[in-house]
């Protein structure tokens, strides 16, 4: 297949390049820095089309312009990992909502879209994708917005819609403030304590190389479409997640539980369902 994606220098994105490359399909990117796609091992195997969104939207046609693909994965999401700002709401929904009504409504009909967690808003425990949703930040609103406003334009355009829910993710290329990433900066300058949370929070993770494949097996198929979680179907504590990686990296520091809140945009435990996910992947 012929694949457009969006925000592949993110990162989700690198890896789901670098997934759907593996899979024998072929990539075109589209980029607001093309010079900062360089810097991946997979960056002469695409091709890169310059591009900005826009609050004013685009009249040209942009199925064209990106070569008329078979199918778009689409990953772009700026402002992360500030949650709480409206810029998501003010300055990405609508530029976003826009530029795939104008992929649709020119020629694109098989469409996959990065939600989250988030759009389920602070409901605890087990989260199937027929719960009712209730955003309680900025970003998951306005991912939740962009999943109403296609469902609307599928009305009146035919596209298939695959919505994948994202929950926590974990490997290389995560923002540098992430747990992991500081506590690996911890063991690497032999501090002998790490600074977290109380650490008891029950959350769903998965390694990124596991949601790039995922997310390619999702885009592969049209027989299970709408929303789909994309997660591990299995609650791990933050502290149990950190003290595996200490393991991992055969460290020895001690952790200073309780030195920071815990969040107060998400609830203390909650893991996704991933029954529709394990019915794609296990075909």
């Amino acid at each position: 297949m012929h694949i457009l994606v969006t925000g592949a220098s993110g990162f989700v994105g690198q890896h789901v390049v670098r997934a759907l490359l593996a899979r024998g399909h072929r990539i075109t990117t589209s980029a607001t820095k093309p010079d900062k796609l360089v810097q991946f091992d997979w960056a002469d195997q695409v091709t890169v089309v310059p591009y900005v969104l826009s609050l004013a939207g685009d009249e040209q046609n942009l199925y064209d312009y990106f070569g008329q693909p078979d199918a778009l994965m689409h990953l772009a999401w700026q402002g992360l990992p500030n949650y709480k700002s409206s810029f998501h709401l003010d300055q990405n929904l609508f530029p976003h909502y826009l530029f795939l009504k104008n992929l649709i409504t020119n020629g694109l009909r098989d469409l996959t879209v990065t939600g989250t967690c988030f759009e389920y808003g602070m409901q605890s425990g087990c989260l199937s994708e027929e719960l009712t949703t209730y955003p309680a930040n900025p970003y998951g609103l306005a991912k939740y917005s962009l999943w109403r406003f296609l469902g609307v334009l599928q009305a009146e355009q035919t596209f298939t819609l695959k919505w994948a829910r994202l929950f926590y993710m974990y490997g290389p290329g995560q923002s540098p403030n992430s747990i992991l990433p500081l506590l690996e900066r911890a063991v690497a300058a032999g501090e002998p304590v790490f600074n977290m949370s109380g650490g008891e929070q029950l959350r769903d993770y998965l390694p990124i190389e596991a949601v790039a494949t995922y997310l390619s097996q999702i885009l592969e198929q049209n027989r299970i479409t709408g929303i789909i979680n994309c997660c591990s179907g299995q609650p791990i504590s933050v502290r149990r997640l950190v003290e595996e990686h200490i393991q991992r990296l055969n460290a020895r520091i001690t952790l200073n539980l309780g030195h920071y809140p815990y969040p107060d945009y998400e609830p203390m435990a909650f893991w996704g369902d991933a029954q529709k996910l394990q019915s794609i992947i296990t075909q």
